[in-house]
This record gives structure tokens, sequence and C-alpha cells, in this order.
């Protein structure tokens, strides 16, 4: 099978993205999350605060405020059990963390090179089920990291460094080929809860994707057949740093062979607790694809939004930045299915949970570097039901002028339900129904296959804006991907704008079903 076949596959023909005989083999499930053995370990404070409000920017970064740094971007926060089925008495049980994932699989694991007194240098794995590091390579590698990137970033002026990764067994065992569409998405939603608890810390960082992929790779001491390195985030607390250089091109192009030749591989021993791991052919050869060998012609290309029609605008009230306690916005957030009950929205409600989502999506990333006020690559489209003020219809988010442009008039939650795959969320009782938009080629003509993997990033990360601002305004929202792609671009007319639908949010009020649940924390 082609690329271009199977990225078409993934967003609209996704019946064939796994073998109708496929069965899922639940008694030998990964883990969702990894583990090494034999490695020594630095524990890491379960003391975490309960509120990030009010905090100072710390003098120097410490061991105790980055474990909790690392346990609300990423930690087990929560022991769930909820009742599916009343008259069997069957429950679910999870371990929940403050960002979605499809299926609760969590493909996705966080590295850090570390620099902070009182452990050493070195390059760490987040280890999330006993909330500590587990120290993988030790000494200073800012040059080494450096290079990797380009030499784009003072990684000298950086205490940390963090590696978020997508290890494919964890989610193709379940999904199958489709994994590699939900894995891009799921880093999203990780580094999109990293940049919004970094400003909580006092941290500044920026958001590199792309970056020398073996060199990173045989940094971490990571098999490119089973894990890949999606991003790389240098995290600092002083603000005046350069983070995107331009430096000369001999400077960036620096080959990974020539960088992986200056370390000693490193493979340590971890357990998946699968006994049969499949093979998934078609994910290494996207991530083969999608790897870069050089950055002597790392590409800035900067936002794609456009208009999406001539029609009026319809003017929403004037916005401000919501402040709201992030711990408390998490804790919150709850992804209803058939909890969803249909209340009313008010027109202010709907104009600040759209400025919000959308102001706070804005990040440094080395697509569009410097620039300033750069247009989103990704964009918002939406079905509002029941919203005070507002005719039912189809619309289009102009952020710069903080405006809906109408699509299509009408109540169109039948629509919406009929493109659903399964019946798991009932959209007739949803009164806003949200939709990620982007390019309808995934970025594939500037980036190549990378860009692919990049647009479903830039994807989950607006989805999580959109799923904490929501939470904090006491609504729920369920990240869905069973739905028709075709159905949803037809609606709002976007092919003829270059765009297609990535990924469908309701979001609206909610009646929590009985579940048990434990908070994970000292």
């Amino acid at each position: 099978m082609s690329l271009e076949a199977f990225l078409h596959q993934l967003h609209f023909d996704t019946d064939k993205a796994r073998p109708l005989d496929f069965e899922v083999d639940w008694d030998d499930a990964p883990l969702p999350f990894k583990l090494y053995r034999g490695l020594p370990v630095i524990p890491l404070s379960a003391e975490v605060p309960l509120t990030l409000e009010g905090r100072a920017r710390p003098a120097k970064a410490d061991l105790r405020e980055l474990g909790h740094f690392l346990w609300y971007v990423f930690g087990l926060t929560q022991f769930s059990q909820t009742v599916f089925d009343w008259d069997s008495g069957g429950t679910m049980q999870s371990y929940r963390r403050f960002v979605p994932s499809g299926g609760a699989m969590y493909p996705n694991e966080l590295y850090v090179y570390l620099k902070v007194e009182d452990v050493p240098s070195g390059i760490y794995h987040y280890d999330v089920a006993h909330h500590r590091l587990v120290l993988l390579r030790q000494g200073n590698f800012d040059s080494y990291v450096n290079r990797a990137l380009g030499n784009r970033c003072d990684v000298s002026a950086c205490f940390g460094t963090v590696f978020v990764t997508a290890m494919f067994w964890k989610n193709f065992y379940k999904y199958y080929n489709f994994a590699y569409r939900l894995q891009g998405l799921d880093a999203g939603a990780v580094i999109g809860q990293l940049l919004e608890v970094s400003k909580r810390f006092g941290y500044e960082s920026g958001v590199y994707f792309q970056f020398l992929d073996r060199a990173i790779h045989h940094l971490l001491g990571v098999s490119e057949r089973e894990e890949s390195v999606y991003a790389v985030i240098p995290l600092s607390l002083e603000s005046g740093i350069a983070w995107f250089a331009k430096g000369n091109e001999g400077e960036r192009n620096v080959s990974a062979e020539k960088l992986c030749q200056e370390l000693t591989a490193v493979r340590h021993d971890h357990f998946v607790r699968s006994q049969k791991v499949l093979e998934y052919p078609m994910l290494i050869q996207m991530n083969e694809a999608s790897r870069l060998e050089s950055l002597g012609s790392v590409r800035q290309i900067g936002g794609e939004e456009k208009a999406a029609g001539d029609r009026p605008m319809l003017e929403l009230p004037h916005a401000k930045r919501m402040t709201y306690d992030l711990a408390a916005a998490c804790k919150k957030r709850y992804s209803p299915e058939r909890d969803f009950v249909l209340g009313k929205v008010s027109r202010e409600q709907l104009a600040a949970l759209l400025h919000e989502a959308t102001s706070s999506f804005s990040y440094r990333n080395d697509l569009d570097e410097d620039c300033e006020n750069p247009d989103s690559r990704v964009v918002l489209y939406s079905c509002f039901y029941n919203v005070e003020d507002i005719p039912d219809g189809a619309y289009h988010y102009d952020r710069a002028a903080h405006a809906l442009r109408p699509i299509r008039p009408g109540d169109h939650r039948h629509w919406l339900q009929q493109g659903m795959n399964l019946d798991n969320v009932n959209l007739f009782q949803v009164p806003l129904c949200f939709h990620v938009a982007g390019d309808r080629n995934h970025l594939l003509k500037k980036l190549g296959y990378r860009g692919y993997r990049i647009q479903q990033m830039e994807a989950g990360m607006l989805v999580q804006r959109l799923l904490l601002t929501a939470s904090a305004m006491g609504m729920g929202g369920h990240p869905l991907l069973g739905y028709d792609v075709s159905t949803c671009d037809e609606l709002y007319q976007m092919a003829q704008h270059g765009k297609s639908s990535l990924i469908q949010i309701p979001v609206g009020p909610y009646r929590p079903r009985p579940r048990l649940e434990g908070g994970l924390h000292g």
C-alpha cells in the first residue's frame, strides 16, 4: 500500500485501517506505561500542590517542583471504576490522567534531559507507574541536543528538555493501523497540557517538531522499530533566550549519522507485558518516511488559516482571557458519552469558550519561529443548537475577528448523528459540536510525511485547550474519531477551502454516571 493511500484510509475510509477479521487479544494487552528494569531510580515527591494559582516564578529549578510539574502533565491522577451495564453488573476500571487518550491506551511516553541540583545530569525516563525518574544515560549533553535541533536553541540556558514519544504497540494492539492517527493526536494533547502547566510553573518553553530523529533516539536509547520521538520541548527559567536562532546553513547541516558516532549506544531492558507483539509495517514505514537525516532545510511555514466564505459575519460579545485554576479544571475534566444533557448555553459563554481555547493555543514553535501573531494551521468549525441569540447552524470561527462565519443554517444534529460510526454519544443532547480542521493534504507538500504527524499534534493541542476551557466553565467535552469525515466536510463545505475535519468534540452540560473515584496523589 502506498503511503498516500494509507493516510487516505486513516481519514476517509477507516474501516480499511483495520482488517475485518482482526480480533483484539484483551488478555495479552500491553501496559499503558513503559517500565524500565534494573536501572537507577530517583523518587519524586507525591505531595503535589492541590492548586496551581498564585505561583511565583522560581529562582531556580529543583527536583521537587519538577516532580509536581511532571505529575500535572502526565502522571496517574485518579483511579476510576464505572458501571457500564446495570443489568449484568459490568464495571470498567481505569487509571486516569489529566489528558485524554483514545481508548485510554496512552501510547505516549515522556523523557527528560535534566540539569538540576541534587541529581546527576543526564537523560531520564518519567516512570508514570511509580512517579519517579529512571536514569538512562548520565552526563552533560547540551552540545549534542543543540546540534540535534540544528543549533537553533541555547540548550545550555535550559534546565531541562522534554522528549514526547509514541510507542507503536501500546495502541496498535487495539486499533491496528488506525493507531498511527491516534498517536499524533494523543501526543498533541500531552504537549498542550505540558505547555499549560509550564505557564503555571513559570517555565519558558518552545516546541521543536524538526530535529534529527536518529540522533535523538540514539541519545535516549530507544528502538525506532518500537518508539519514535514526536516533539522536543526545552524548558528554561530565562525569559530572554533565543529559541529559534537562524545560525548558518553549515551549523544546521549536521548529519544524524555523525552525531550518533559521538555517543556509545545504550539499550535498556523494559517490560511491555504482552507475550505476543504483532508486526506493524505501515507504522514503521510512515515513521521512516517522516525521518529527518539533516536539518539544512528546516522549514518555517507559518499558518494557513483561511476565511470560510464571504457571508456576513456574526459578531460575538467581547471576551477577555479567562483566569482559572488549572488544577481544578484538570480534576473536573470529564468526557461524557451518554451523559450529556441538553442545556442552554449563552452567547457570552460561547464567546468566552472560543476566545480562551484559541488564544491559549498560541505557542512558540519552530514552524512559526519568531513570527508575531501567525495564523493557525488548525481551526475550529462548529454546529450549534439551542445557544441563546445564536441561530442554529454550522459555522467557522474567525479567530482574528472573534466572530462566526455562517456556513449552513439549521439544526444539524441528525446529520451529525447519522455520521457517527458508533452510538456512544447522543448528539441530540449536545448544544455545541466542534470540529478541528486543517489542510486537507496534511501539510505534505511543505513538510513531507512529517507534516501529517505535526498536523495531528497541533489538532490534539487545540483539543486539549478546548477541553480545559470547557471544564473550567462547568461543561464536559468528548473527543471523537468514530465519525464520517466526508459527511462533516460536506456539512461545512470544507473541500472548496482545501480543508478537512481532523477530530470531532461534542461539548455541553452533563450529568455524570455513577462511578467510584479516588485521587492518586499525596
